[in-house]
């Protein structure tokens, strides 16, 4: 409610302006005879059906820095009232709590992505020390589960949840994507050939995206 009762405001010459002014190319509805006065702020400009027109975007006034009388009639000339005046809100009161009214502008994202970090944090730090803890227990399961997989893929010991990766090694030929069929000039459907199989190289735990023996 206060963002929408600002009032815009001329630039005063001596004042500083809070902000960049910007004004872009294009017709000003200047008459012709006002040319004189843009070459004076170095303002390329051309005369177009009878007005002037500005050929590219200038940046007129820097933000923080005093106005000058010049700045301040070409924008009234224009008709800009570049700056923009009102009560803007600093603290937030509600239910007996008083708050920055930054808070206001906080998403749900952003808040998701704080615990993230923090929960990234925790867990390293609890892994690094060897303290379990709610973030790192998951990690620490990962981690034995790798081990255990390793095993599996040295011995004869197997256990549910390693069986279709051991396969996957093992006989990487039977987890293939069924082969594409193409169409003959006789209407028959020929499967298209297989590339040559390329021999079958020992997978290693790194190549599945992790280090079996990673502590």
């Amino acid at each position: 409610m206060l963002l929408d009762l600002r009032i815009s405001a001329p630039a005063k010459v001596g004042t500083f302006a809070p902000e960049d002014v910007l004004i872009k190319k294009g017709g000003t509805g200047l008459e012709p005879t006002k040319t004189s006065f843009l070459q004076a702020l170095n303002i390329a400009s051309k005369i177009n059906r009878g007005q002037i027109d500005i050929l590219q975007d200038i940046l007129l006034i820097k933000g923080g820095a005093k106005i000058g009388n010049s700045e301040s009639t070409l924008l009234q000339m224009l008709n800009i009232r570049p700056f923009s005046y009102g009560l803007t809100c600093q603290f937030v009161y509600e239910d007996g709590k008083v708050y920055p009214a930054k808070f206001l502008d906080t998403t749900r994202e952003m808040v998701v992505n704080r615990i993230t970090s923090t929960l990234s944090i925790v867990a390293a730090i609890s892994l690094a020390l060897g303290i379990p803890s709610v973030a790192s227990v998951p990690h620490n399961i990962l981690n034995a589960y790798k081990n255990l997989l390793a095993i599996t893929m040295e011995t004869g010991y197997m256990f549910d949840q390693a069986k279709l990766i051991k396969e996957q090694v093992q006989n990487p030929g039977a987890f293939k994507a069924p082969v594409n069929v193409t169409p003959t000039p006789g209407g028959k459907k020929e499967p298209e050939p297989e590339p040559e199989p390329e021999p079958v190289k020992e997978e290693s735990g790194e190549d599945m995206g992790f280090n079996f023996f990673e502590e």
